[in-house]
């Protein structure tokens, strides 16, 4: 699977039923050679470029299921990282759901 294939999937909390949005990146741990999670940005954002600048960062162990068109995940809580300023080191708080 490619990383193109991720980023054209819906993320769906099976916990409430919302979706998430789509996956815009992904975290790799490249010692061990694996993904340790998909990030989604928040939904608040207009085209990506407007909102609150906000992603959800979401474990590799939260994922479900990856089907043909969705990624079925399990979150009770999420973390977010709001990015200030370009060239700023993000700030990690947590957001529940």
């Amino acid at each position: 699977m490619k990383i193109s294939d991720f980023q054209s999937k819906d993320v769906i909390n099976i916990v409430d039923g919302k979706k998430l949005g789509q996956i815009s990146d992904l975290e790799l741990d490249l010692r061990q050679g694996r993904i340790d999670a998909i990030v989604v940005p928040n939904q608040s954002k207009f085209f990506g470029m407007f909102g609150g600048g906000t992603d959800v960062v979401i474990p590799w162990r939260n994922i479900v299921k990856i089907g043909m068109d969705v990624v079925l995940v399990k979150l009770d809580e999420a973390k977010t990282y709001r990015v200030e300023n370009e060239g700023e080191s993000a700030v990690e708080y947590k957001r529940s759901y």
